[in-house]
């Protein structure tokens, strides 16, 4: 990721946290729309899982300018998305659905730089999930 990349997505962040709550209940419902088969993974009531969509987010943005700082994090959570069951094609569904939600929820303020940078984040992120989680066979998959 650029520089520019990383302050897009923070910038754009900031815009969605007035309307994180309604951005975590239209992604989970995207989520389970398009990817049926996961909502077996989640709890009945997603309060809890919502807000912690809205954490983890958060401190993901907002340790893009220094990557080191969330590889920890981010590796403790590939850990716990294989107990959960999740695997490596689930992964660019939930990326889709983020930046579909972001999308929605950003309006017009959503461009197609806007839209690589945070697919930049997601990838970077998600790759190195994977690569934790399932080791270079899955990630290459």
């Amino acid at each position: 990721m650029t520089s520019e990349q990383v302050a897009l997505v923070q910038q754009s962040f900031a815009k969605v946290v007035p309307i994180s709550e309604a951005a975590a209940v239209m992604f989970y419902d995207r989520l389970f729309e398009v990817a049926p088969a996961v909502k077996a993974m989640f709890p009945a009531d997603m309060t809890e899982q919502r807000k912690k969509l809205l954490a983890t987010l958060a401190a993901v943005v907002n340790g893009l300018s220094n990557l080191d700082s969330i590889l920890p994090a981010a590796s403790a959570l590939a850990t716990r998305h294989v107990a959960y069951g999740a695997k490596a094609e689930h992964y660019p569904v939930v990326g889709a659905t983020l930046l579909w939600t972001l999308e929605q929820g950003l309006g017009e303020a959503w461009t197609e730089e806007l839209a690589a940078a945070w697919g930049a984040a997601y990838g970077t992120l998600s790759t190195y999930m994977i690569s934790v989680a399932y080791g270079g066979r899955e990630a290459a998959e």
